[in-house]
């Protein structure tokens, strides 16, 4: 956008464009700073795709959040995007867990699992995909 040919460009057009490029480099801050995206640990691309797109997936959780809090909090109370999520990503166990338990998943005790688990050979282990399908699903109530 900051490469467009200048024909008729008002300063109130220029203002808008470089707020817009100015909001992108916050994006791509936060997300190198909160949520590590300048970090792998690894260089096999599925796993860079699986942690850029969970980086994606949090950043939008967080954002609908914080338009949720912001929405409660009341008029003249501010809340500046990175503190925002520095709080978010200090809280996300909480929000995991009270999020577990109003969809109704309780998840097996960690000891059992531990052990359970550790006896499998590789391919006994369930895999990720469908463990999360199944992790993910409500329980019903009898």
């Amino acid at each position: 956008m900051t490469n467009l040919v200048r024909k008729e460009f008002f300063p109130a057009d220029l203002a808008q464009i470089y707020r817009c490029r100015w909001e992108v480099e916050l994006l791509f801050r936060e997300l190198k700073t909160q949520y590590e995206l300048d970090e792998f640990d690894t260089s096999d691309e599925h796993v860079v795709k699986i942690l850029l797109y969970a980086a994606l997936l949090s950043l939008l959780v967080s954002r609908d959040l914080l338009d949720l809090v912001t929405e409660q909090a009341g008029d003249g109370i501010v809340f500046p995007t990175e503190r925002w999520a520095a709080t978010f990503r200090s809280h996300a166990q909480l929000i995991l867990h009270e999020l577990g338990e109003y969809l109704g998943y309780s998840p097996p005790p960690l000891l059992e699992r531990l052990i359970e688990d550790a006896q499998k050979i590789h391919k006994q282990r369930p895999i990720l995909q469908e463990t999360l399908a199944t992790a993910t699903q409500p329980r019903c109530e009898s």
